[in-house]
This record gives structure tokens, C-alpha cells and sequence, in this order.
């Protein structure tokens, strides 16, 4: 047999290779995309809340990883994260903190108008916020949701901050399962946003 045929039949070997492991990878089970959770926007706000005449923008929270992500976290230790499996948040946790807020404050009506960041034009307060805790707490059979943010409303105009403030809600799911779990972080965010609501609209300094 002549070396051309023999280099021949190495390559046609070597492509029978390929395309039987390419082949191969095709009967392995592609993994189902994960559960996409939202977290929702309360429809209940604090009926009491001052209304104010200025415009309010929402800024985008800080945080840090592991919050700065769309993972679903849980701390089991105070030194330990760890991430439920096969389901994530629909966006960031940031992203989703700010909607939230956006849309607690603009059911309230607590404020002229609310705008969230970047959004075209100007606001006269703007409402930035950091992201300190947003995990669920198991604690043996009982899981509870813990959410804390340091809020500061700044006057736009001079850059001051108005006010600033720390806020932590907590909320037990009615089990571990995850759906109870998502159920529980929007019972805390409910509780967050009346919170903030609250603070912000009574804030007794006025913009300059």
C-alpha cells in the first residue's frame, strides 16, 4: 500500500474519531434551564406615607458578590454561602432591589414623580442604597429571609445627603422549599419598602 493511501486512510480515521465523539456528546441529556424567579413588587403600600412634592430617582444598589448576582443565596454559617440549584432570580439582585423600590414608591405616590437610574431629565432627591444582606437564613427544620440595605437620600442639586439610614427586615418561609423561600423574600421586600417609604417621605430636611 502506497503512503498516500496510508496517510488516506489515518485521516478518514481520525475524522471517523471526531464525528464519533461529537456524535457521542448528543446522547447525554442537555440540562433543563433553570427555574427564573421574580421578585415581586408590593401591592399594598403604606396607605399613611406623606406625600411630597419633589421627584425622586432610584438609583442602582451597591453590592458586592456574592449579592451582586442572580444566584438565589442561603447561609447556613455565618462564614458559608451557598446557592440553591437549578433555579436563579430573573435579573441581578441589585436590578431587582431597584425595581422593587421603583415600584413600591411609585404606588405610594409618596413622591411627585419617580424615575429610576439612568433615566433622562433630572430629579430633585435621589434615593442610593447598598446592599448589605439578601440570603436566607436555615436554621434546622425553619428557614428565614434576611434583607439589609443602607439607604442615603441625597439632594441632587448640591449633592448633600439628606438623610441616611440602615434598614434590616426578616421573614419566615412557611417551609425549605424553594417556592416558600421566594415567597418570603417578597414578604421582606414588602416589608423593606414601607420601611423606606416611610423614612424617606419623612425626612426633615429640605433640598437647597
Amino acid at each position: 500500500m502506497s503512503r498516500l493511501a496510508i496517510k488516506g486512510l489515518k485521516a478518514a480515521g481520525v475524522a471517523f474519531v471526531i464525528s464519533g465523539s461529537m456524535a457521542a456528546c448528543t446522547v447525554f441529556p442537555v440540562p433543563e434551564a433553570p427555574r427564573v424567579m421574580d421578585f415581586p413588587t408590593p401591592l399594598k403600600p403604606d396607605s399613611n406615607a406623606i406625600s411630597r412634592s419633589e421627584s425622586l430617582r432610584i438609583d442602582m444598589p451597591v453590592a458586592s458578590d456574592p449579592y451582586n448576582s442572580s444566584r438565589i443565596l442561603a447561609k447556613p454559617q455565618p462564614w458559608e454561602f451557598r446557592v440553591y440549584g437549578g433555579v436563579r432570580w430573573r435579573d441581578t439582585v441589585p436590578v431587582l432591589v431597584r425595581d422593587m423600590l421603583a415600584g413600591a414608591f411609585r404606588a405610594s405616590a409618596s413622591f411627585q414623580h419617580v424615575v429610576m437610574d439612568p433615566a433622562p431629565g433630572s430629579a430633585d432627591l435621589s434615593l442610593s442604597t447598598e446592599i448589605n444582606a439578601f440570603h436566607a437564613i436555615n436554621q434546622g427544620d425553619s428557614t428565614r429571609v434576611t434583607v439589609s440595605v443602607y439607604g442615603q437620600l441625597v439632594n441632587n442639586r448640591s449633592q448633600g445627603i439628606l438623610c441616611s439610614r440602615s434598614f434590616t427586615v426578616s421573614a419566615p418561609a412557611e417551609d425549605t422549599s424553594i417556592d416558600a423561600v421566594v415567597l418570603a423574600f417578597g414578604n421582606a421586600g414588602e416589608q423593606l419598602a414601607d420601611e423606606l417609604i416611610a423614612w424617606a417621605t419623612s425626612c426633615e430636611a429640605t433640598p437647597s
